[in-house]
């Protein structure tokens, strides 16, 4: 999906990953994120969030929930603090020390963890789904003898949700919902979101508003009307360059980039975008069978519109040719064990891939390099797919 916006805009990556895999210093299964330009990413969305007063909240979910470049975001970058999709990457990246600003988007915490999330953590806000867990928050809340931020999620019939992600409040009970839910002790209505607020359309090759959004500002309205203070009117998905000034003209006040941090947005597929790609996926051929090369699986995400690779060929002990080639896993309901090929490629040769991906979701490796724009790799790292060091460089 990536590999020629890949190419266009960050050759030295591709060249310095097949690099360490020849080494042995990486090994396959392994997402390679080039830390300059990721850092540069974060700094280029953060610059423009600033320039039309929006905060941002950083998702980590696609990059493994990864530690070194969460600190970079809130340390480096300033950004707000993280917002960890669910419970477990809360408890990942706050025994890390890492700054967490927002929970329970896209999912709840837990009741067993409710108490631990409200005394230790201490989120900046709590996305609440039903006013039994807005109860759970608020009891804790008052043990712990400190008020807690929470936002709230109304939806309208004709909404966009995804499956098995359907939530909130229905919108017609707004005021109800309301009232019930800043009668609890030591809870404090911030805001509203909703998910996902924008999405890319393939006719316009352009991010969109959803109809999420419309509610959103319905919601957000019909509150205000009531008397309600809305201080955080928090629209995610796809947060970029190219949507947050769309997110701004709606009232948008934060907004939670993710994809955009490594430029892995759908519309920067041709290079287009201000954000640039800073990770590519990395295997070797394993072995071959028939006509196709296999090469190591384990990162694979069935939505990533995988269709291409790029293969080294050595033959006959010539120079080493690059090769665009395409790549398939041809039954999602599979374990992605190996990718196939079309072709016969030496055992051994690096191959690397660019696609849309959640880390999270996978087996793979993450291997963080710097100074690759200037000439100088170093690895700083490598992490399990669910933030935990592996490796220090």
């Amino acid at each position: 999906m990536f590999l020629t916006a890949l190419k266009k805009q960050n050759p030295a990556l591709i060249d310095t990953a097949a690099d360490y895999l020849r080494k042995g210093r990486l090994l396959p299964d392994t997402y390679v994120i080039d830390v300059d330009q990721f850092k540069a990413n974060a700094n280029r969305i953060k610059a423009k969030a600033d320039e039309l007063g929006i905060k941002l909240y950083a998702m980590t979910k696609q990059i493994g929930r990864n530690p070194e470049l969460a600190r970079i975001l809130v340390e480096e970058c300033q950004y707000q603090g993280i917002v960890c999709v669910d419970f477990k990457e809360a408890r990942q990246l706050a025994g890390a020390g890492i700054k967490i600003a927002h929970i329970g988007h896209l999912v709840q915490p837990p009741s067993g963890m409710v108490t631990s999330i409200v005394e230790n953590i201490q989120p900046e806000v709590i996305t609440v789904y039903s006013l039994d867990k807005a109860r759970e928050i608020s009891a804790a809340a008052v043990n712990a003898n400190r008020t807690q931020g929470i936002l709230l999620k109304f939806y309208r019939v004709d909404d966009h949700m995804y499956v098995n992600q359907e939530s909130g409040f229905p919108f017609e009970l707004l005021e109800q919902v309301l009232a019930a839910i800043t009668a609890l002790p030591n809870i404090k209505l911030v805001g509203l979101t909703h998910f996902p607020c924008f999405l890319y359309n393939t006719k316009t090759n352009m991010t969109e508003p959803t109809v999420n959004l419309i509610t959103l500002r319905l919601a957000a309205d019909k509150a205000k009307s009531l008397g309600y203070a809305i201080e955080q009117l928090n629209g995610p998905s796809s947060t970029s360059c190219e949507t947050l000034p769309m997110l701004a003209e709606c009232g948008g006040t934060h907004g939670e980039p993710g994809h955009a941090l490594t430029g892995t947005t759908p519309a920067n597929q041709d290079g287009s975008q201000p954000e640039k790609i800073a990770m590519l996926y990395l295997s070797e051929v394993s072995h071959h069978y028939g006509e196709h090369s296999y090469c190591y699986g384990g990162g694979y995400y069935r939505r990533g519109n995988l269709v291409s690779a790029l293969v080294w060929q050595d033959e006959n002990g010539q120079a080493e040719q690059e090769m665009i080639v395409p790549v398939s896993n041809d039954d999602d309901s599979n374990i992605d064990y190996h990718l196939k090929l079309e072709g016969n490629f030496a055992i051994g040769s690096p191959v690397v891939m660019a696609f849309r991906t959640q880390i999270f979701v996978t087996r793979s490796d993450v291997a963080l390099i710097s100074g690759i724009s200037q000439g100088a790799p170093q690895l700083v790292g490598v992490y399990d797919s669910l933030g935990n060091e592996v490796f220090h460089g």
